[in-house]
């Protein structure tokens, strides 16, 4: 494995808004996919006052070769998380939550009920919270995809996580085409919602199956994306096979412009929902269709 290079840098402080953010998390009993899956923005975000939620536990029914979360049996699905999920977002004040969760391929609906749950709870606590869920692929079952549509989410991601030809290697129990078919459900949904979907580089890919990722992204209605370098979490995961530029990073970012994406966080350090805001903010920007849909007057001027 190459060594770390120096544009890899970690921010470790903390402060007041990372101890509440952590206290709040611990109090209400639920897991955050920053510890879980090791986020090296974790103190970033976190000292921020934001945290993505992790719902439906900490086991995953999958082994995909990039994570850290923990698989095996999931336990039986807990009712009650989405009311303490929305009081802990509310009590955080936030003004955007990203949910997401542990694959749960046990489950008839993937756990696509929950979320809807999840949503519903956020909406009665802090109905102008908007809210960002970043979702399994529920084995590409449209009735679980209806469930989650239907709470109205704000913005629907689903990562492809890295290119086509590495998909079996590197998440052997998902599909690029079923990735990608489940954005572009989402995507004709109406009223229209957001839909965004994220990649990690260093794992093998080639710039052409970057460039050309991001157009299979686009051509399924995906408008905003998240790509960041891959970081191996733990020694059992896939080692790190190049780390990839900022200069690149940059020139890619440029490319998922010129395709048409809308928002764009392209960097070694962006993650899924890394300053997920800012990304939501710029889609609403460009799209009137989406800015209608989320209720936004258009920006003055």
């Amino acid at each position: 494995m190459p060594r770390i290079p120096p544009w890899i840098r970690l921010n470790w402080r903390t402060g007041t808004d990372f101890a509440s953010v952590q206290n709040l998390v611990n109090n209400q009993g639920l897991h955050t996919v920053c510890q879980s899956a090791k986020c090296p923005n974790i103190h970033e975000c976190w000292g921020r006052g934001t945290a993505t939620i992790m719902i439906l536990g900490n086991l995953c029914t999958r082994s995909c070769k990039f994570c850290s979360v923990p698989h095996g049996r999931p336990k039986a699905v807990d009712t009650d998380e989405p009311r303490r999920v929305a009081e802990a977002a509310a009590n955080m004040n936030l003004k955007h939550i990203v949910l997401t969760s542990v694959n749960r391929d046990d489950l008839p609906d993937g756990g696509a009920e929950i979320f809807a749950e999840t949503i519903r709870a956020i909406r009665r606590i802090a109905p102008e919270m908007r809210i960002e869920i970043l979702t399994p692929d529920f084995e590409g079952n449209e009735a679980a995809m209806n469930t989650v549509m239907s709470a109205r989410p704000d913005i629907f991601s689903h990562n492809v996580e890295t290119v086509r030809r590495l998909q079996a290697e590197i998440r052997p129990q998902a599909s690029y085409g079923r990735s990608l078919a489940v954005l572009k459900y989402c995507a004709e949904w109406r009223p229209k919602t957001a839909i965004k979907s994220g990649m990690m580089l260093g794992m093998g890919e080639t710039d052409d199956e970057i460039v050309q990722a991001l157009q299979d992204l686009y051509d399924a209605g995906c408008r905003i994306a998240a790509i960041g370098q891959y970081l191996q979490p733990t020694r059992h995961n896939r080692p790190v096979d190049r780390y990839v530029m900022p200069s690149e990073f940059d020139r890619i970012a440029d490319i998922a412009r010129k395709i048409g994406f809308a928002g764009v966080a392209s960097g070694p350090m962006v993650r899924s929902s890394y300053r997920a805001e800012e990304l939501f903010q710029a889609a609403l920007d460009q799209d009137p269709e989406l800015r209608e849909a989320a209720g936004v007057a258009p920006a003055a001027g």
